[in-house]
């Protein structure tokens, strides 16, 4: 059985629909790589994973327990899956540690100094042990998204949700917020990530999934989809990402 299992999922905006009937599977251990058109739902669908949208069809499961419609408890589900958004959302009127602090205190109700050495910890990790006490404005954008990103872990997810984290970075600190997913990937986290990073795509991803009109419309392994997609609009979509220098 997947970690995560999508079936059938329906998901309205108004009279837009985004997705009609979408199925995916995630083993545990796993990283999948979510590509397509913008617009095509890369995002919502890791805001329904993740209990900020709702679906208005199908179901979600992770480790079998449904996680979707009445009854779910949201709080408990955040705390088995975390999420990262491109634009970082750390609190700027607190400390970079206190950021990463805030979660495990309120929500898992760990005592300070256990959250604090816990913070300080991944800090350490990520090469910012020294910014614990600035301020979120005080960094630079890679930094911050370092940051939101153990600011996730600090919750000991079993599933870590990844939404376009470099696409509000310049080019030069891509490279730093990437290596951490690399970092991730090796130590066996479940990592499902919307990215137009193809190249990035191609080096870590078990599982590329391309998503297009409401569907997954084709998936396989990276070897398979970047170097012999099977559907034209597949291989249309590669062609403008070849032809603007992305792959």
């Amino acid at each position: 059985m997947a970690l995560i299992e999508i079936r059938g999922i329906h998901k309205h905006f108004g009279n837009h629909p985004v997705f009609t009937a979408l199925d995916l599977e995630v083993e545990e251990h796993q990283v999948v790589c979510l590509i397509g058109p913008s617009g095509c739902g890369k995002s919502t669908l890791l805001r329904c994973i993740n209990g900020l949208e709702e679906i208005d069809g199908g179901e979600i499961r992770i480790d079998g327990d449904r996680i979707t419609g009445p009854g779910v408890d949201v709080n408990a589900l955040r705390r088995e899956v975390g999420i990262v958004f491109q634009s970082y959302n750390l609190f700027p009127h607190m400390t970079v540690l206190e950021n990463v602090m805030l979660a495990p205190t309120r929500v898992l109700r760990q005592p300070h100094d256990a959250a604090a050495a816990t913070a300080m910890g991944l800090l350490r990790r990520i090469g910012l042990e020294a910014k614990a006490r600035e301020y979120p404005d005080r960094l630079s954008g890679g930094q911050q998204q370092r940051v939101a990103i153990v600011r996730a872990l600090a919750m000991e997810p079993r599933v870590l949700l990844l939404d376009e984290i470099t696409s509000a970075l310049d080019p030069e600190l891509v490279a730093e917020v990437l290596n951490i997913v690399r970092d991730l990937a090796a130590e066996g986290m479940t990592m499902l990530l919307a990215t137009h990073e193809m190249g990035f795509a191609r080096e870590v991803a078990a599982k590329i999934c391309f998503l297009c009109d409401g569907v997954v419309h084709e998936e396989g392994p990276p070897a398979e989809i970047f170097g012999a997609p099977r559907r034209e609009r597949t291989r249309m979509f590669l062609r403008r990402i070849i032809e603007a220098g992305r792959l």
